[in-house]
């Protein structure tokens, strides 16, 4: 009998309270740099040499502007996903990739950030266009101006191999 010792982040009830991390503990989470100070203006994306570290280790990343409805991924991001590089990445069409299950919890964790300020780790089902169904780990941060959240970003990594 064969015993997952490693964590996961399946949607466990109440999901806020499995899925749901204080911005204090970023470090923990994801390392992307300091986002919440009511002086900060909307961070810089990660450099090309970050992107790059990032995409060597299997992980993309990503960032969605919640004022002008922009989200934008990283070349590894594309790939996990399944879309071409290059075409433009938007909100509804990313999210019919996502298996309903996973898409609904996703969707509640991501109200809850924007709502209370927090982030998110989930492990999501997606089905790729044309590709086989897989696991992707999403990490999700709220980026604050004024006590504000103005965007969400982080990381997306596939993790098939953890529930193979």
């Amino acid at each position: 009998m064969h015993h997952r010792t490693q964590k996961t982040w399946k949607a466990t009830e109440p999901l806020a309270l499995h899925h749901s991390w204080p911005l204090i503990d970023i470090g923990q989470r994801l390392d992307l740099g300091w986002v919440h100070s009511p002086k900060t203006t909307l961070p810089a994306s990660p450099s090309l040499h970050e992107q790059q570290w990032f995409a060597d280790r299997g992980i993309g990343t990503w960032a969605y502007d919640l004022r002008h409805d922009v989200l934008e991924w990283s070349p590894a991001v594309y790939d996990v996903m399944g879309f071409p590089r290059g075409v433009v990445a938007c909100r509804p069409a990313s999210l019919t990739l996502y298996r309903e299950g996973s898409r609904a919890a996703m969707e509640r964790l991501r109200a809850h950030a924007i709502r209370h300020r927090r982030g998110f780790t989930l492990d999501v089902e997606l089905q790729p266009v044309g590709g086989a169904v897989r696991w992707m780990r999403l990490s999700a941060m709220p980026v604050c101006e004024s006590d504000r959240v103005v965007a969400l970003r982080g990381l997306k990594q596939d993790i098939s191999h953890e529930y193979a």
